[in-house]
């Protein structure tokens, strides 16, 4: 079984923002942000609405980054290992 590293706490991300060049932190993955109760629903079921067309078959967690400087959102692609 696969997992995401960022959303298990096994490693951290440190990338910067395009736009300003602060740091961008971590807010979980892109699909906790659907609704309210989007956080507790399947994980397999949820990569099929998360924009990614291949997530599900490439094992891949797309994580919403934020610019605490610029206010910024990216989103960040995690190998799932």
């Amino acid at each position: 079984m696969r997992a995401c590293p960022l959303c298990n706490g096994f490693q951290q991300l440190h990338k910067y923002c395009s736009k300003c060049g602060g740091i961008l932190l971590d807010a979980g993955k892109i699909t906790d942000y659907l609704d309210d109760y989007s956080a507790y629903m399947e994980m397999d079921l949820m990569k099929l609405l998360d924009g990614k067309r291949d997530s599900l078959k490439n094992h891949q967690c797309i994580h919403l980054l934020y610019c605490s400087q610029c206010h910024e959102g990216e989103h960040a692609i995690i190998q799932e290992t």
